[in-house]
């Protein structure tokens, strides 16, 4: 069973698009949208549940270049 987390990016000015464009070609995420406030985008992503949270996101997300900050949720039961 896979770790669902929600994770808020926050990208360097005019880079939004670029990013989220990386994003969705890596194929990583369930659902990817652009946000209002603090944070540029927010993701829905599905973590293999032999994989290291924190060593995922570092691995397959914050290499991209143009995020500037970004802020993990975890998730625990659905309702």
């Amino acid at each position: 069973m896979s770790t669902c987390v929600f994770i808020q990016i926050r990208c360097k000015p005019g880079t939004t698009y670029k990013v989220a464009e990386d994003i969705a070609l890596r194929e990583i995420h369930s659902e990817l949208y652009s946000t209002s406030g603090d944070y540029d985008l927010m993701m829905k992503l599905y973590i293999p549940a032999d994989a290291d949270v924190g060593k995922f996101i570092n691995d397959h997300l914050l290499v991209i270049e143009g995020i500037e900050r970004s802020l993990t949720t975890m998730t625990f039961k659905v309702f």
